[in-house]
């Protein structure tokens, strides 16, 4: 989704009210439960069953099924050793499909993952670089999710990605992670000029990648070529707000057992222990927040799912981006959920890995 507006909304109503009446669905005698609407806008919604959407390939319904039983079960969420078992069967996968040498390094201090496709490097990406922040909440995931957003772009796009081991919570707190990023970036810019640099993650990383380009701006360092603000939006409120909190929530991953933290003396409630002392009105924390530092950012991805709790804040950060001025696409995938490409084996992630490769071969170096 580019820029562009849409037709207004009784015009979309009128068209589907004719279709309606001329096809004798008029005459259908099951009629909606009427809505109670507050005066404030609140709108009380009757219990009803949400089927799997019948745009998602046979293999995304059945995905969808299984994790969201999956997910509700605490012991596929318990990580050890950075891996949760809910992730264990994307990672075997992702290793069998995508040839790809891993080497353990430091990146400014950074400890850090390098991934190069067995095959080589394309000719063409000899001088380009990808930095992944991977997802987590901040509080884990590593190095499983970094596997996972690593392996499929490295091997696919035949580039080098370099995933950051960051520093997170409880142990750490904000900036600690944005220092991190910085000090990766300015060490792989003695190597690789600045358009030439990616960046992108999921989740926390998505916010993180946006946190980082504000941080960039603040210390006089470059902007990125590109970056990709994957599963996630730039703005920093618990659980990423707006209707998606009560719409795509409770039809996707809302019924999971997550604990939000006990905030410590003096802090405010947030649902990641790393931001619990952040002003998340900041734009280091909520870049979405300030017009004036969006304006100033790269070409912009931004990936999210119809049953994602982030779709909201993604929404959102993309409108406010296109407001500023910047290149910035939008990509809903149809009845998917939070971080659903890392299984590897369905359709929608495949298209997703595609469209991840192409907007960085597109904008890198421009």
């Amino acid at each position: 989704m580019r820029h562009g507006t849409l037709s207004p909304l009784f015009g979309y109503t009128a068209i589907a009210l004719l279709v309606c009446v001329s096809a004798g669905w008029a005459q259908t005698p099951a009629m909606p439960q009427p809505l109670k609407i507050e005066d404030n806008g609140t709108v009380h919604v009757p219990a009803m069953d949400i089927p799997v959407s019948e745009y998602l390939s046979p293999e995304g319904k059945a995905y969808l099924a299984d994790h969201l039983t999956r997910v509700q079960r605490p012991d596929q969420l318990t990580q050890t050793n950075g891996i949760p078992p809910l992730l264990v069967g994307y990672l075997e996968r992702q290793r069998a499909l995508f040839a790809v040498n891993r080497a353990e390094t430091t990146v400014g201090g950074v400890h850090a993952y390098v991934y190069v496709p067995k095959k080589g490097i394309a000719p063409g990406n000899t001088k380009r670089v990808l930095i992944n922040l991977h997802g987590g909440g901040f509080s884990g995931c590593w190095p499983a999710c970094g596997e996972l957003e690593s392996m499929p772009v490295a091997a696919l796009g035949d580039i080098k990605v370099v995933s950051l081991d960051y520093r997170q919570g409880p142990k750490f707190e904000f900036p600690a992670a944005s220092e991190d990023v910085a000090a990766a970036y300015k060490e792989l810019l003695k190597t690789y000029k600045p358009e030439n640099i990616g960046i992108y993650g999921c989740s926390a990383g998505g916010m993180l990648t946006g946190m980082s380009v504000a941080w960039f701006q603040k210390h006089g360092l470059p902007r990125p070529g590109a970056i990709g603000v994957l599963c996630a939006g730039m703005t920093s409120v618990a659980g990423f707000g707006g209707d998606a909190a009560y719409i795509s929530t409770p039809a996707g991953e809302g019924r999971m057992p997550f604990v939000a933290p006990k905030p410590a003396p003096g802090a405010k409630p947030m649902a990641m222990g790393y931001l619990a002392h952040a002003d998340i009105q900041d734009p280091l924390v909520s870049p979405a927040t300030s017009m004036a530092v969006l304006a100033k950012f790269p070409p912009t991805l931004i990936i999210t799912g119809t049953r994602g709790f982030e779709l909201s804040s993604a929404v959102y950060t993309h409108s406010r981006l296109v407001k500023a001025g910047v290149d910035a696409e939008l990509h809903v995938w149809e009845g998917m959920f939070h971080g659903f490409f890392y299984n590897p084996d369905v359709p929608e992630s495949r298209d997703c890995y595609d469209v991840i490769v192409r907007f960085f071969d597109r904008h890198l170096g421009k």
